[in-house]
């Protein structure tokens, strides 16, 4: 039995060595494809409307309404119906905004110069002075201006041809900084009648210094001559808590968080930093100047959780990745349906787009390793080879454990049967007499002599006329001794 199991292991062990070169492909490795797609542009805006009550001498009512930028960076879709992790300060700023309104419809209609800014200021007239002070929220009785906030967030995906006017969305969860996650819903339309393309998200953030990375986000708005950039990173030292992991080349030829810092400062704040070992977000770019930092991504999916809204992938998700696998192991021919299915799920799926003209172009060629074996198998396929080799390791495994237990299962090997004719007579046993055990040697150690035809006597009993055998010492009829 032990011999049987071994022999099922090592089957089994070799299936599983046959079938990896079939599965070695099913996350490409150290790129951004997974990624990209879900990347989106956020702008945010304050829309502030202020009424001034001026009763310094007839009453008046002054109607203002100022659009304010709050922040514009970089976000990311983690589901299909179109949520988006971005950082707190891009949607919601750090100074009230309403201070700001008051001061410049102040020093529009009461031609005064008051500082525009976010700070409380002191004028020299002290009616003035008092009718500005009661203008600040919050509001009181006395207040001379009303005021009225709103926050206008504007989302804009990554596609191809893009989209000038975007959707808008709300936040559902923010952050306690700057620096911190938040968490958006759309409230207009969300492209796509199956959803938008999501971004995987990793199980932890790699330990190890000098670990490299792509930082992938926007610059500007997106248009035709504006995509998404993608800059290469190396994480230093340190932990990836509140504070975020700082950036560092092993190499020490380039500066990355200034560098980066930079491109923080030009948009690429939020930008998901993903990792090169299976292309999934591993953080999100934070900081800015001289100081570009990484918070990790437990951080975003404890906002997530917050939030109520579970990272998710979808259907085109699904169809990208099928199609991407074959793509970046160069089976175009197989590569091109694929493609040509995400765009039809999703209109306009910017890297799907661009690998569908590369996959066109060279299927067929060269360069396609699917020409190499015909008959072409359909794109996602499961390889036959490791089923055929399979089956060939058991079937010899069973016939090896079938003579196994042939061999344990036979038993010693009988003697052989003397012929007929020298077979010994056992003697009859007379009335009343007992069976004696007769021990035997073996018979291939007996000699047999040869048989002699001779005429036997015949007897017969002198009482009654019986026929008596040769051992006979009574008739066996009237018990006449012989």
């Amino acid at each position: 039995m032990a011999r049987l199991t071994a022999l099922a292991g090592a089957a089994a062990m070799t299936v599983v060595v046959l079938g990896l070169p079939a599965l070695a492909h099913e996350h490409p490795s150290g790129i951004t494809d997974l990624v990209t797609p879900a990347v989106v542009r956020v702008e945010a805006t304050a829309h502030v409307e202020i009424t001034l009550l001026d009763h310094i001498g007839d009453l008046v009512h002054v109607e203002r309404a100022y659009d304010l930028p709050i922040g514009k960076g970089t976000g990311i879709v983690v589901n299909p119906e179109g949520a988006i992790v971005t950082l707190t300060g891009i949607v919601q700023s750090a100074d009230d905004v309403r201070v700001y309104a008051a001061n410049k419809v102040f020093s529009e209609h009461h031609k005064v110069k008051v500082p525009l800014d976010f700070k409380r200021h002191k004028l020299d007239d002290p009616q003035l002075d008092r009718h500005l002070r009661d203008c600040y929220p919050p509001k009181r009785p006395t207040a001379t201006c009303i005021i009225n906030a709103t926050t206008n967030i504007t989302i804009f995906p990554n596609i191809s041809p893009p989209d000038p006017k975007g959707f808008t969305a709300e936040v559902v969860k923010a952050g306690a900084g700057p620096d911190t996650p938040a968490v958006l819903v759309p409230t207009g339309r969300a492209d796509g009648g199956v959803g938008m393309p999501t971004a995987p998200l990793a199980d932890k953030v790699p330990d190890k210094a000098g670990s490299p990375t792509n930082v992938a986000g926007f610059l500007g708005r997106p248009a035709a001559k504006l995509q998404h950039t993608v800059e290469i990173a190396h994480l230093g030292q340190g932990g990836a808590g509140q504070g975020g992991r700082p950036f560092a080349d092993p190499d020490k030829k380039v500066d990355e968080p200034v560098k980066l810092g930079g491109l923080a400062d030009r948009g690429m704040v939020g930008a998901p930093v993903i990792g090169d070992k299976d292309g999934h977000v591993i953080g999100m770019l934070v900081g800015g100047g001289k100081d570009a930092r990484m918070i990790g991504v437990r951080e975003i999916t404890a906002a997530l959780t917050a939030a109520g809204v579970p990272p998710r992938r979808g259907v085109v998700d699904s169809a990208f990745e099928a199609a991407l696998t074959r793509f970046h192991t160069k089976y175009y021919t197989e590569s091109a349906p694929g493609f040509q299915r995400v765009m039809e799920l999703y209109p306009g799926h910017v890297v799907a787009g661009a690998h569908l003209k590369t996959s066109l172009a060279k299927r067929g060629t060269s360069e396609d390793a699917g020409t190499k074996k015909a008959p072409v198998r359909q794109a996602g396929a499961m390889p036959l080879w490791p089923f055929i080799a399979a089956a060939g390791v058991l079937f010899v495994g069973a016939l090896l454990g079938a003579f196994l237990l042939w061999r344990r299962g036979r038993g010693p090997t009988p003697a052989p049967r003397p012929p007929d004719g020298l077979a010994a007579v056992r003697p009859r046993l007379d009335e009343g007499s007992t069976e004696t055990v007769v021990v035997r040697r073996d018979q291939a150690l007996q000699q047999v002599p040869n048989p002699v035809l001779t005429a036997q006597e015949q007897r017969y009993c002198t009482g009654c006329g019986m026929r008596l055998g040769q051992g006979h010492r009574f008739c066996g009829y009237c018990g006449l001794p012989t």
